[in-house]
């Protein structure tokens, strides 16, 4: 995780400035800061560039508009050419972690790609897309959107501290963002066992009956058996629908929780 975030910083730190060595780089230091102070160093109509952390493309983009976090365009057909292509060329509202860099600052931050709303800018984007910081919260809930929470920690590299803290339910609603995100990385880091064949077995789903014993009543605690009742959607576009047993377990109280990867792939065939 750290070398890819050392490589993406030095590659993105190239693209926009020109660099033509790591050595000609200037040193940022990638920041986790609250959407309370980041509106004020965003403010409406600034311009800032987003750098996509898996990939390292990075594009230009202007704020807009959006009071709980930020409504975003991209600057130009070009910027929006590359903002497709982070996107495999597929407009998605998949969270992304990313990296603002704004003047001579680095934050970490999550981005959806799908176009909604107004635009204002020619730009061949219809419309806008969202970028959120730690704390931001969409138009609709009142809390942070649990998605991209996960995407701004991983850009931050607190992801790893994060997951550690999480009690078994919280880790299977992170199971749920992993696999509707195809995200094969967060998935090892909360899965054991063969995880191609999970994102390669499902390509949706849902969680629509929790659970609702309470965190401190849970009996086991090195493992244990959490039964909810979940819908999926295949590789092969058929759909299946039961009550799931997940399979939990640790190394000891000071190790994090995970799924226990086989057992959950028999669970959905």
């Amino acid at each position: 995780m750290l070398f890819m975030m050392r490589f993406t910083i030095v590659l993105s730190m190239l693209l926009v400035f020109g660099a033509k060595s790591a050595d000609a780089i200037p040193s940022f230091q990638v920041e986790i800061l609250p959407w309370e102070q980041v509106k004020g160093i965003i403010p409406n109509h600034s311009y800032f560039t987003i750098i996509d952390v898996d990939s390292g493309l990075s594009f230009k983009v202007q704020r807009r508009a959006g009071s709980k976090h930020a409504d975003v365009q991209p600057v130009t057909e070009k910027d929006t050419k590359i903002m497709k292509a982070i996107y495999e060329g597929k407009w998605s509202w998949d969270r992304r972690a990313i990296l603002v860099l704004v003047h001579d600052q680095l934050i970490a931050a999550s981005m959806n790609g799908m176009p909604h709303g107004a635009g204002a800018l020619q730009n061949n984007f219809p419309g806008h897309f969202c970028v959120h910081f730690y704390g931001s919260t969409t138009h609709k809930t009142p809390t942070p959107d649990l998605a991209h929470k996960v995407m701004i920690l991983k850009a931050g590299g607190d992801l790893d501290n994060f997951l550690y803290r999480l009690d078994p339910y919280e880790i299977i609603s992170v199971l749920e963002i992993a696999i509707n995100q195809q995200d094969e990385r967060l998935l090892s880091q909360i899965m054991t066992g063969n995880n191609r064949k999970a994102l390669a077995s499902v390509k949706h789903f849902q969680i629509t009956q929790r659970s609702i014993l309470p965190v401190e009543d849970l009996p086991a605690l090195v493992a244990m058996n959490i039964e909810f009742k979940v819908k999926w959607i295949r590789s092969d576009h058929s759909q299946g629908e039961k009550n799931v047993v997940f399979y939990l377990h640790r190394d000891s109280l000071e190790n994090q929780w995970k799924i226990d990867g086989p057992t959950f792939i028999d669970e959905i065939h």
